[in-house]
């Protein structure tokens, strides 16, 4: 069974894609965003706030909402960096396909001028022309 080639990204995409992998705290905030986003975070604060309340501190609610507040702030500042990276795409990829669309539309336009030049020389010889194909 032949597997089915891998589909090639979008140009746009792996310029992006190439820009962050260069840049250390892109690929950090990447990586604490897809992390931040998945279940295991969940589970693991979930038991770490769990055991926080009930085996370390007596009062943890004092504590506990700051070190709650703080991770909201830097969880916010991720969530607008990976915004700020879609963004960055869609943009990139709106002028990718904009470029590539433009230019099919000059490739068409010249196709049929000329497909109208050559359809009218036939209509000329065959048509407007007719001595000339006795000869």
């Amino acid at each position: 069974m032949t597997q089915a080639p891998k589909p090639q990204p979008h140009p746009a995409f792996a310029q992006i894609r190439a820009d962050r992998a260069a840049n250390i705290q892109l690929r950090v905030a990447d990586w604490i965003t897809k992390f931040a986003g998945s279940m295991n975070f969940v589970y693991i604060h979930a038991v770490g706030f769990a055991a926080w309340m009930i085996f370390f501190e007596k009062s943890p609610w004092p504590t506990l909402t700051l070190a709650v507040s703080l991770e909201a702030i830097f969880l916010s500042t991720f969530v607008m960096i990976g915004q700020n990276r879609q963004a960055d795409f869609q943009q990139a990829k709106a002028d990718h396909d904009f470029q590539e669309q433009e230019l099919e539309l000059k490739t068409n336009t010249e196709l049929t001028r000329a497909i109208h030049a050559m359809t009218a020389e036939l209509h000329r010889r065959l048509i407007e022309d007719p001595d000339q194909r006795k000869n």
